[in-house]
């Protein structure tokens, strides 16, 4: 019912194509744990690979590629547990951007879409 951001299209299409695998483990208690969030439904985390050799060589940094899914505009925090020391918009060859440096804040990066756009980000992480 609604449209198809109400109804949930977005993430009921990517459960049916890209299923959660359940792998055995050992009985102990994890604490939950998550890599990234994003703060917004319209915005989809599509890929975080290792930076390539756009990256200017750098071993220690990945780069995370998200769109906007709903044809809006949209703000949003992309958050991290990895620890991040520099965080650039690049394009997609990996190349930082010219005015492309993101300040790392306490909710996050805060990226801006506009509709359907992609961004990738450059995380540069300590060692």
């Amino acid at each position: 019912a609604g449209s198809f951001q109400e109804a949930g299209v977005i993430q009921q299409a990517y459960n049916l194509n890209f299923p959660l695998h359940v792998v055995p483990a050992s009985r102990a208690q994890c604490p939950a744990w998550s890599a990234f969030s994003v703060s917004s439904p319209a915005i989809v985390l599509e890929a975080v690979k290792q930076a390539g050799a756009g990256a200017e060589d750098r071993p220690e940094a990945v780069v995370a590629r998200l769109y906007e899914a709903h044809g809006s505009t949209v703000t949003a925090w992309l958050q991290t547990s990895l620890p991040v020391k520099e965080a650039m918009l690049c394009d997609l060859l990996e190349r930082p951007l010219a005015q492309g440096r993101l300040p790392l804040e306490q909710q996050g990066l805060r990226l801006s879409f506009t509709p359907f756009q992609v961004l990738s980000v450059l995380l540069v992480c300590s060692h």
